[in-house]
């Protein structure tokens, strides 16, 4: 079975990947670009104790990276392998308007 990322942003812009065959990014490398990115988009911890889960991360990137980033496919496989390889799942839906992931 094939991997794939679904990310629903506002206004009801979609996108879907599938993610590349091949060994996935490994853990630490993908959640070192989550955090790069977290930073570059000056992202915010949605948790007010200030803690920032991975899938914190993921939405937080998501919701500030918006349809532009996604539509620049360099960042795009990017953010793909870094989501796969940091939450390890085969199916990943991550929903901005809901501010969830489910897998």
């Amino acid at each position: 079975m094939r991997s794939q990322i679904l990310v629903f942003l506002d206004k009801g812009v979609e996108f879907h990947f599938h993610v590349e065959e091949g060994p996935p990014m490994a853990h630490d490398v993908a959640r070192a670009w989550l955090d790069a990115q977290f930073e570059a988009l000056e992202c915010e911890p949605l948790r007010a104790s200030g803690k920032v889960l991975t899938a914190d991360k993921v939405l937080c990137v998501t919701a500030a990276a918006g349809a532009s980033w996604f539509e620049n496919e360099k960042w795009a496989s990017d953010y793909v392998k870094a989501v796969h390889g940091a939450l390890k799942k085969p199916m990943i839906r991550v929903d901005v308007p809901a501010m969830a992931i489910t897998y």
